[in-house]
């Protein structure tokens, strides 16, 4: 929580991450929490309803993921290392949910900005993918795709479980490390 503005102009420098694993409460959380990060801010992508409200998104009929912007100071926090948090904070081989979370909004997805993005995306998963059969895990599900648009999400799902500290929250990771470069 570093009480800056969610929204850009960031600072230069300054560069985004846009990833969706789960519910967005609890998403936002484990970046937030990392030091590197300038600001994060959740809110939908991945869809095709412009201007989607909660609600439509909850429906599963926009296309769009609950997804968190996590923007970062490179120098102090690598893209990759951002990825490591993604694939560990969550189970990546559950498909549209996460726990009793269930929809299509609740799919793990990484929407990358570049070709640099998406081919270290591509890596992480790839690398991660051997761990988690070792472990008893199926295939990865994540999604990597080009990020479009991305919608805040009201007010109210900003920093959720800053201001509900005892707020819902289905996100857990399987306990197996994922092992990526450092970048």
């Amino acid at each position: 929580m570093s009480g800056r503005p969610l929204a850009g102009p960031y600072p230069d420098g300054i560069e985004t991450a846009l990833v969706g694993l789960g519910c967005f409460w609890g998403a936002e959380r484990v970046f937030w929490q990392t030091p590197g990060v300038w600001v994060t801010a959740v809110g939908y992508a991945g869809g095709l309803t412009p201007n989607p409200t909660y609600q439509e998104v909850c429906s599963g009929r926009t296309g769009h993921a609950e997804v968190v912007l996590v923007a970062y100071d490179p120098a102090q926090l690598t893209y990759e290392r951002l990825l490591k948090l993604f694939f560990e904070a969550h189970d990546p081989t559950q498909g549209m949910r996460q726990g009793n979370d269930v929809g299509t909004q609740y799919r793990s997805v990484i929407l990358t900005a570049n070709e640099r993005q998406r081919a270290a995306a591509e890596a992480a998963k790839a690398a991660y993918a051997p761990a988690l059969k070792a472990k008893g895990y199926g295939p990865i599900t994540t999604e990597i795709a080009p990020a479009g648009p991305f919608y805040f999400a009201e007010d109210v799902h900003q920093q959720y479980l800053a201001k509900n500290p005892g707020g819902y929250c289905g996100l857990g990771g399987t306990g197996v490390s994922c092992a990526v470069a450092a970048g």
